[in-house]
C-alpha cells in the first residue's frame, strides 16, 4: 500500500498498487502496474470498477501514474497529478478506480493494443486481488481523455477477445488520438509539435522499422533530440520542442519521410478503428481541437458506428483539447452512471457545447464538492481493510 495525495503535496490516504502480468503488442508477457482506490466506506463487493486512463502522454517513467499519485511525488510537468481530481469525482459516486501505467514499464506511448490489454489485466488484477475485495463479477467501464482516451479505445476495442469474462458496460473515449500519423502531421512545426516528438521517440522502440528510419535518415543532431525527449515530462517537451520541424533533423523532406513505406506501416497498424467495440461507447470532441483533428474522430465514430457498435458522440462547437477536457467530465460521469447502473438509453450525437450545457454546470459544483471533501477528509482502502480484518 501507498500513500496518495494531490500534486504530491496533499496527502489523502492509502492505494494499493499491483504488479501483474500483461501482454506487448508484440504478444509477448510483461509486467505492468496499476494503482487502486477503493472509496472509503463502500462495501467493496458491491463496487462498480472503472478503469481510468490517465493523459500520460510521455516516455519518461517519472510521469506515470504509479509515481506522480504518490505522496511526496515532484510536480514534474505531467496532467496526471491534475486528473486526481476527475478520479476522486468517481470516487465519490461510489466506484473503485483502478489507474493503470497503460504505456507499460518502459512508456511506448502510441503503440497498437497494448495500451488496452494492460488495461484490462488491471481490472483483472484489482478483481482478483483478495484484499481489496472486490467481485470479479463487477460493473466495469473505461474512461480517458486525450492520450488516455487512445488507451481507453484499444481497451474498448480488444475487450470482447482479450477479456471476455469482464462485464464491461461503457467507455468514454474524450479527444482520442484516432490517428498517430494525422496528429504528427498536424502539430509538426507547431507549438504542441513536443507532443509528437514523444511519441515518436516511443515508436522507435515499438517497431523495428520505425528505428531502421531514424538510423538510416536522421542526422547526428535528430539522434540525440530523441534521446534527450525520452527524459522529458509531457510540458518538459512542449516547451523545449515549440515549432520544431522535423524535418530539420533528418535529411527528408517532410512529405518524403513521412511517405516511407516503414513509416507508413506504423501509422497503419496504430490507428484506433482495427476492431469494433462490444460495448455502448461515449466518444467527445471539440471541433476546434488544434492537436485531435476533429475529422480524425467523426471517421472513428463513423466506422464504429457502421460496425455495429453502441455510440453517442458529443462533438462540441465551441470548444478546443485543453478547455474541453474539465467541462466534459460532468457530461463523462452521467454518462458512466447510467451504464454502471446498467440503465439503456439511446444514442445520440450532440453538437450542443458543453459551455453552454446546464448539466455541466450542474456537474461542476458536485466535482468540486469531491475534490475538497477528498482535501479534507481523505479516503484510505487501508482502513477498510484493516476493519474489516479486526471484525474476524
Amino acid at each position: 500500500m501507498v500513500p496518495v495525495s494531490f500534486f504530491g503535496r496533499l496527502r489523502q490516504g492509502m492505494a494499493v498498487q499491483l504488479m501483474y502480468r500483461s501482454t506487448d503488442a508484440h504478444d509477448l508477457p510483461e509486467a505492468a502496474v496499476t494503482t487502486v482506490i477503493v472509496p472509503r466506506g463502500e462495501n467493496p463487493a458491491r463496487c462498480p470498477v472503472l478503469s481510468y486512463q490517465c493523459a500520460i502522454d510521455a516516455v519518461a517513467a517519472r510521469c506515470f501514474p504509479s509515481y506522480e499519485l504518490r505522496h511526496g511525488a515532484e510536480l514534474v510537468g505531467a496532467s496526471v497529478q491534475a486528473e486526481f481530481f476527475f478520479i476522486t469525482a468517481a470516487l465519490s459516486r461510489g466506484w473503485a478506480v483502478s489507474i493503470p501505467d497503460h504505456e507499460g514499464l518502459n512508456g511506448m506511448w502510441g503503440a497498437p493494443y497494448e495500451a488496452g490489454f494492460r488495461v484490462l489485466d488491471g481490472l483483472r488484477a484489482a478483481v482478483n486481488y483478495p484484499e481489496l475485495g472486490l467481485s470479479s463479477k463487477a460493473s466495469m467501464a473505461v474512461w480517458g481523455y486525450s492520450g488516455g482516451g487512445l488507451a481507453s479505445g484499444w481497451a474498448a476495442e480488444v475487450a470482447a477477445t482479450y477479456a471476455p469474462e469482464l462485464d464491461i458496460v461503457g467507455a468514454v473515449l474524450g479527444s482520442p488520438v484516432v490517428d498517430p500519423e494525422s496528429v504528427a502531421r498536424r502539430l509538426n512545426a507547431s507549438p504542441w509539435a513536443g507532443l509528437a516528438a514523444l511519441m515518436i521517440a516511443s515508436l522507435v522502440h515499438v517497431f523495428p522499422e520505425a528505428k531502421k528510419v531514424v538510423d538510416e535518415h536522421a542526422t547526428q543532431d535528430g539522434k540525440a533530440l530523441l534521446a534527450e525527449i525520452e527524459g522529458m515530462s509531457t510540458g518538459g517537451a512542449i516547451r523545449r520542442f515549440r515549432n520544431v520541424d522535423i524535418a530539420d533533423y533528418v535529411d527528408l523532406s517532410f512529405q518524403e519521410l513521412f511517405a516511407l513505406p516503414e513509416l507508413q506501416h506504423v501509422f497503419e497498424v496504430t490507428r484506433l478503428g482495427q476492431k469494433t467495440p462490444s460495448m455502448p461507447l461515449l466518444l467527445i470532441q471539440g471541433v476546434h481541437d488544434k492537436i485531435v483533428d476533429v475529422a480524425d474522430v467523426d471517421r472513428l465514430v463513423l466506422a464504429y458506428t457502421q460496425g455495429g457498435a453502441a455510440v453517442s458522440y458529443h462533438r462540441d462547437p465551441l470548444a478546443e483539447h485543453l478547455l474541453l477536457y474539465p467541462f466534459a467530465v460532468p457530461m463523462s460521469l452521467w454518462w458512466l452512471a447510467e451504464r454502471l447502473a446498467k440503465n439503456d438509453r439511446p444514442n445520440s450525437w450532440h453538437t450542443w457545447p458543453a459551455l453552454l450545457d446546464a448539466r455541466t454546470y450542474a456537474g461542476l459544483p458536485a466535482l468540486a464538492a469531491a475534490a475538497s471533501q477528498a482535501v479534507k477528509s481523505g479516503f484510505s482502502p487501508g482502513r477498510s481493510l484493516r476493519h474489516r480484518r479486526r471484525k474476524k
